[in-house]
């Protein structure tokens, strides 16, 4: 009797152990990667396509210590940490724009730049890793050209890297001629990719920057695809922005991040067009996909393009300044006070991805408090963007409800002017008015406002306001 009860006992145990494995698993597969819009610092605004590993080990260090405790955890290598640049006497400064030269593989995988990288990639990823961040780098669609002159085998198949590439001009990078693109209808492409994205991954990777690729969707599904094939948890972010194909929306789905923005840089004009790619892209968000307005242009810009003459304009090129990835030279972000608040509320009450371009270690008080405060944060992290609720004569309204408390929200009130104006809070004719008897606090002011009350905001500036109902 006790062999015919100990053998359902065993097989009760193996079937109960299968079945929370089963869930467990399944579980783990519907995990949703990039729940809340990523936070992060990328390299372009500061050290366009010429980061070192002395300048990213410093800022990894400062990222830990003055982003990481408030949620922030991506650090981004931007383009050219593969190429062999011809630099300046006695410097690390770039003579050229782009690399002549880049290192790759025998199959024609990127390979760390032995000029900007000489330890590899390695020892920063495990440090950023160490110090709890997560390791990212951009990447230039298709195959590189390098690897097409040579005609490189396609690993683990019988095809090479003429096969596959497009050569056609117009269909390729008109700013960047690192690579060409790959024809999906070709036997061996989403080998390439499998590939490319495997050892991108062996690198310790979670955060792939894809950029060229947005006008070409079959080449997003295919590192999609690749991702996926990895096992492992990483962030796709699609680049470019400056045209996109709203028809394209689910191949885009596949990734985390969209671009809709051209790059944004420190300038009104860059703002206004962040408007405008709100009020086109808003409601196209959800968990796990992500509508991108660029990087935070705050702190210091465009360290490794020095002024080449003492005095010169910092956001101009001199005959002499060899044109450089970017915009402008060294700089402090020349964006006012008022206009930087009127940008983070933008990006918090829009929930695009908060990367940070800036150079982290001499970051100064201001950029870091709007980057940390903690209404910008929760508003941003509430994964929702605000919709357009009165223009008039200048004044924008935009406002977004909290996720699971109907009776709070957020909602800036950003003049579009070139003059400072008096405003009503909320008059009766905008198409949103906070629940009766909330509490309205003015964010950037630090204190409480009235519904009906008259406030004044600066030219380009705005009023960020949390409501709730009060206590």
């Amino acid at each position: 009797m006790s062999r015919i009860i100990l053998i359902p006992l065993f097989f009760t145990l193996i079937i109960s152990t299968f079945l929370l494995d089963t869930a467990t698993l399944q579980a783990a597969d519907t995990e949703i990667l990039a729940a809340k819009p990523p936070l992060g610092w990328n390299s372009f605004d500061s050290y366009g396509v010429y980061l070192h590993e002395k300048a990213a080990a410093a800022n990894i260090e400062a990222m830990a210590a003055k982003l990481k405790p408030f949620g922030y955890e991506f650090f981004v290598i931007d383009n050219g940490w593969f190429g062999e640049y011809k630099l300046r006497p006695n410097s690390l400064f770039p003579a050229e724009k782009h690399a002549n030269d880049i290192r790759i593989n025998k199959y024609g995988y990127f390979l760390p730049s032995k000029t900007y990288f000489p330890s590899g990639l390695q020892p920063l990823s495990d440090k950023a890793h160490k110090l709890g961040l997560k390791f990212g780098v951009h990447l230039m669609r298709g195959i590189p050209r390098k690897a097409v002159e040579q005609n490189l085998p396609i690993e683990g198949t019988p095809y090479h890297a003429k096969d596959i590439a497009v050569t056609d001009p117009k269909l390729n990078c008109r700013w960047c001629k690192y690579c060409y693109g790959v024809d999906m209808s070709k036997p061996g492409a989403q080998e390439w990719y499998n590939g490319l994205i495997a050892h991108i991954a062996s690198l310790g990777v979670d955060y792939i920057k894809y950029d060229d690729i947005v006008p070409y969707p079959q080449e997003v599904e295919a590192v999609a695809k690749a991702i996926k094939k990895t096992g492992k948890p990483i962030i796709l972010s699609l680049s470019p922005g400056n045209s996109v194909d709203p028809n394209a929306i689910e191949a885009f789905r596949k990734s985390n991040l969209l671009r809709v923005t051209h790059d944004v840089w420190d300038s009104q004009k860059d703002i206004d067009s962040c408007f405008d790619a709100w009020e086109k892209w808003q409601g196209k968000e959800r968990p796990g996909f992500w509508i991108d307005q660029d990087m935070i242009p705050f702190g210091k810009l465009q360290l490794m393009s020095p002024p080449a003459k003492s005095g010169a304009k910092p956001n101009k090129k001199s005959s002499n300044t060899v044109a450089l990835a970017g915009k402008g030279t060294t700089r402090q972000s020349e964006l006012s006070h008022d206009q930087m608040e009127t940008f983070i509320t933008l990006r918090a009450l829009a929930a695009s991805p908060l990367m940070v371009g800036g150079d982290l270690p001499t970051l100064d008080d201001f950029s870091l408090k709007l980057l940390t405060d903690k209404e910008m944060l929760a508003c941003n992290q509430n994964g929702v963007m605000g919709k357009l609720v009165s223009r008039k004569e200048g004044i924008d309204v935009w406002q977004v409800t909290q996720q699971g408390s109907p009776k709070c929200g957020w909602f800036g009130i950003f003049n579009r002017t070139e003059e400072a104006k008096k405003v009503r809070v909320l008059p009766q004719e905008c198409k949103f008015q906070p629940p009766a008897g909330s509490l309205l606090h003015n964010v950037w002011k630090n204190k409480k406002i009235t519904v009906g009350t008259h406030e004044t905001i600066p030219a380009h500036g705005v009023i960020f306001v949390r409501y709730s109902p009060q206590k």
